[in-house]
């Protein structure tokens, strides 16, 4: 179990753990307003592409309940929640009340009503029972979260044996040309899109930093398993950019 006095990464710095979380927080009150349009002008769009074939990945089902965990804006939310039927329940997660805001009302907008619960929720304690959620998805959350092995052990947790865990988060790059291509682009480009757009350039380093400090693909498949995670894979996109790791519990 981690203890107060223990460290961790904020970006590149060095910080006690019980400071992070609220670190994380206030980058994402930052940029919660405008955090839908700098994913698209950041990734080109892709991160709808990436994040339909997570999707696709969890292999939902009718019935199903589902934890959408750090589920922010309520995108893959609103996939879920158009294909469990009447009976499933689709839960949406997040420690942010400024990004669970905006995920309710855009989802409430969207007509999503029945189908779907909102609930603010730290991964390294979620609130439910055991063997509670058919799927589990983490979608670019993962990376931002203190004590990783501890969440990943919530989710083995709450999950039903037989269901699916699906982490979305960046990755490696697996080519040296694209990744230096990449650094310049994370690190000069990616601040002053976010001085633009959200007049918070800082957010925006830390979220290229936070990055280069998440497990690579090797190292987030070993974590899965030591979280009692079987028949753990993953599926590199564009080059390693981002990566869908997914897992078993038996």
């Amino acid at each position: 179990m981690p203890t107060d006095t223990d460290h961790t990464h904020f970006g590149y710095q060095s910080i006690p753990s019980d400071l992070k979380t609220e670190r994380v927080a206030s980058v994402f009150r930052s940029v919660a307003h405008r955090y839908d349009v700098m994913n698209d002008l950041m990734s080109f769009g892709l991160h709808r592409l990436w994040k339909r074939l997570a999707v696709a990945q969890c292999e939902v089902r009718p019935k199903d309940w589902i934890l959408d965990l750090a589920g922010g804006t309520g995108d893959l939310s609103s996939h879920f929640a158009k294909q469990i039927g009447t009976e499933g329940k689709v839960v949406l997660a997040d420690i942010n009340e400024a990004m669970l805001q905006k995920g309710r009302t855009r989802l409430l907008n969207q007509g999503i009503t029945q189908s779907i619960v909102f609930i603010q929720a730290n991964a390294e304690s979620i609130p439910f029972q055991n063997n509670s959620f058919d799927r589990i998805a983490i979608a670019f959350g993962l990376r931002n979260v203190t004590h990783k092995e501890q969440a990943l052990q919530e989710m083995a947790r709450v999950l039903k044996p037989g269901g699916k865990l699906l982490i979305l988060e960046f990755s490696e790059l697996r080519s040296e040309t694209l990744s230096a291509l990449y650094n310049t682009y994370s690190f000069s480009v990616l601040p002053k899109l976010g001085k633009w757009i959200c007049q918070d350039a800082d957010s925006y380093r830390y979220l290229a930093e936070s990055i280069r400090m998440h497990p690579n693909q090797e190292a987030l498949k070993t974590m899965m398993q030591a979280a009692g995670f079987e028949r753990v894979e993953y599926q590199n996109l564009h080059a390693g950019i981002v990566a869908i790791h997914t897992g078993y519990k038996f």
